[in-house]
């Protein structure tokens, strides 16, 4: 029974702009109700406060994140000016995956009731609506284009609303409810035997182009080809039925089955069947979002990957064939083999997906893909590729963090979308990755073929930027110029004399070396820096004292390096330090009552430097240290030219960054000393550098 379709990802290369700017209200409007609806599946205030499960935050905060994340791009896009509600949009924009600056410590969370994030959803609503119907639009949008920013915080929400229908899966059962807009597949039968399909071998060439019809993630972009030789394939996807022979030939017991880090996980769940599987009695039932049912045995069996890598080990070992999960070139070929079409817009999917059919799986049987069958839709399948970037790969400048975290070989690709995966998630370009232990609506397929000889590199240490961070951090000095991070931490701590030293705020740390050298002198130390990509680094150093990156020398010629803490004189204070992802603008409230906070090399690169000047002194405690490290770059791609504090003329006079500092901070500061230059050197490459002056001030807190 199909039910009335969601609406599509919209076309962006049109050349209709009142009908772009319809179908972009519809997608927004559509996209946001439906994720609201599914909140109507918990029961009462306590399945909002309460955690599915340890790694993540309680449902409250997804059911805010959605929307704080509309703001904060919108506000870094320019395209809105003020924000809703500062407190909430502190405590929703980070924490979504398990990652080691994700603050998952409720003690630091005063989370709001359902009603206030309700009320704060509508009231971003509003805005966000009124600016699809009033700014200026101009066709195509590709991803330079300011409505690329709306269009990528709709398909953030529908990825949240499938990540979050898993949590709401995992939410204890009397804590959630049957909803009619969420039913389930009712539909079940007798379990197909499963046999191989022979796939010839191909060609993988997937180029995405960056005015492509519709919006892809950074991960979709550049070039990637690839020889595919031939294989077989699993006719259908792996179902309750055939998993249950691996569970009860002891498949869960037999530990030369598990690779290493499966076998840690197993051990430390105590797992011995699938985690939606719930025993009652002799019968085995299925725990699905709202309910649990008795087993549906030719549904598709939903796992993780090292259950279905394990699965695949025992079934080479029972057929003595070279079974194994397929990589993703591989999944590739089978979708050209079977003919699979993208989702139509105007009718039902010949998939289980998108949520056309029903909230949840259904039999592998109903969805004929050629000589396949679920090549998309149903569950996802597990691959065996680590997620890494194609020949070209970038970022973009407004969301840097969406990939890279995931380029550490630890998360694989998964492939072909599940019944509730909408939007861009449907489309074929689409990559997804996710912790090897995850959970989502994943099951699996298995393929005959030979081992695979080599996984492309998914590690990102030769990426330029963080290469030079990593390097001016922790690297060689230069032209006789100290080490500029350790020079400033020398100037805060010297500046402290007798004053407590407590806690101390690295704020913009960057890839983390002042973090470290604060911590000599401090009991604790934060570093907090807006981007991802650079808390990387300190946080690889923190973990294993130690960091890989490649320096370009010049063209495609680099040098290797390798820097560690114990070389620094660091080793020891990797327990005092602690990395997460912070606006500077608008940090959480747990982050204050410090001694110190060092802004080196930041304001020039704030969205709103007025703002943080004048609420930093709420940070810091009466007679705490503030040190202000900036050349004064400024720059309108960092900062519209309204929130420069300095650096223009003013009643025909030349205004400096220093007289505005002045100006910002005296009702709260006092100006400790004399401003100094320290001068810093970056290496761009073997011959190449950027020599620079930044002013450093102190200034004390008196009130």
């Amino acid at each position: 029974m199909t039910q009335p379709l969601l609406s599509r990802t919209p076309v962006l290369n049109g050349s209709d702009a009142v009908a772009t700017r319809k179908e972009f209200l519809e997608y927004f409007l559509s996209t946001f109700n439906r994720y609201e609806q599914l909140f109507e599946t918990l029961v009462n205030e306590d399945s909002y406060q309460t955690k599915s499960i340890a790694l993540r935050h309680p449902l409250i905060f997804y059911f805010g994140h959605t929307a704080t994340f509309y703001l904060n791009k919108l506000l870094l896009a320019g395209l809105l000016k003020e924000r809703v509600n500062p407190k909430l949009e502190a405590m929703f924009a980070v924490g979504v995956d398990e990652m080691s600056w994700d603050d998952l410590n409720d003690a630091n969370y005063d989370w709001p009731t359902s009603a206030e994030v309700k009320y704060y959803r509508h009231q971003v609503r509003d805005a966000v609506e009124a600016l699809i119907q009033t700014a200026p639009l101009t066709l195509p949008i590709d991803w330079n284009h300011p409505w690329w920013i709306i269009i990528m915080g709709i398909e953030h929400e529908r990825i949240h609303l499938e990540t979050s229908s898993v949590l709401i899966r995992q939410q204890a059962l009397e804590l959630v409810q049957p909803h009619a807009a969420w039913q389930a597949c009712t539909r079940s039968g007798e379990a197909p035997q499963n046999d191989l399909v022979s796939i010839p071998a191909g060609k993988v060439s997937l180029d995405k182009k960056e005015n492509a019809a519709e919006y892809g993630w950074d991960n979709e972009y550049g070039l990637h080809e690839a020889d595919v030789a031939a294989f077989q394939a699993s006719r259908y996807l792996v179902s309750n039925a055939e998993f249950l022979e691996f569970v009860t030939a002891g498949g869960y017991t037999q530990d030369t089955l598990w690779a290493e880090e499966g076998l840690k996980w197993r051990h430390y769940t105590a797992a011995t069947h699938p985690t939606f599987w719930v025993r009652k009695g002799d019968a085995w039932w299925l725990r699905l979002m709202t309910e649990e049912v008795p087993m549906p045995w030719d549904w598709p069996v939903e796992v993780n990957y090292h259950e279905a890598k394990a699965f695949c080990n025992w079934k080479a070992q029972k057929s003595g064939q070279k079974v194994r999960l397929p990589s993703e070139d591989e999944w590739y070929l089978l979708y050209d083999f079977a003919g699979v079409a993208e989702v139509a817009v105007d009718k039902a999917a010949n998939s289980n997906i998108h949520l056309d059919y029903a909230a949840s799986p259904c039999p592998v049987t109903e969805f004929r893909h050629g000589e396949l069958f679920d090549v998309t839709g149903n569950v996802w399948q597990w691959t065996e590729t680590p997620i890494y970037p194609f020949s070209g790969f970038k970022v973009h400048p407004l969301y840097d963090d969406f990939t890279t975290p995931t380029f550490d070989g630890r998360h694989n690709l998964i492939k072909g979308g599940s019944w509730i995966s909408c939007g861009n998630e449907a489309l074929y370009s689409a990559r997804y990755a996710f912790r090897r232990h995850f959970f989502q609506h994943a099951g699996f397929r298995y393929v005959v073929a030979d081992e695979l000889a080599s996984m492309p590199g998914s590690h990102y240490e030769t990426d330029k930027l963080i290469s030079e961070y990593a390097e001016f951090h922790y690297g060689d000095s230069f032209f006789g110029v100290e080490n500029f991070t350790k020079s400033l931490a020398d100037v805060a701590i010297s500046a402290m004399k007798d004053k407590p030293a407590r806690k101390a705020l690295d704020l913009g740390c960057a890839s983390g070396r002042a973090t470290f050298e604060l911590a000599r002198h401090f009991e604790h130390v934060a570093g907090v820096d807006f981007s991802v990509r650079l808390i990387e680094s300190g946080v690889q150093m923190a973990e294993t004292g130690e960091l890989h990156y490649t320096l370009v020398d010049e063209g495609q010629l680099v040098t290797y390096k390798t820097r560690t803490l114990a070389s620094l004189g660091l080793d020891n204070l990797k327990g005092k330090v602690e990395f997460s992802q912070g606006d500077a603008c608008n940090l959480k409230p747990i982050l204050t009552n410090y001694d110190l906070i060092l802004a080196a090399n930041l304001i020039d690169r704030l969205y709103s430097p007025k703002k943080f000047l004048s609420h930093v002194h709420e940070r810091l405690n009466i007679g705490g240290i503030l040190l202000i490290a900036s050349p004064y770059t400024w720059l309108e791609e960092h900062t519209k030219r309204e929130e420069w504090i300095g650096g223009f003329k003013q009643n025909a006079e030349n205004f400096t960054t220093l007289d505005g500092l002045k100006e910002q901070l005296s009702g709260h500061f006092r100006l400790v000393a004399e401003p100094v230059d320290v001068p810093f050197v970056i290496r761009e490459t073997k011959r190449k550098f950027q020599h620079s002056l930044s002013e450093v001030t102190l200034w004390e807190r008196i009130s």
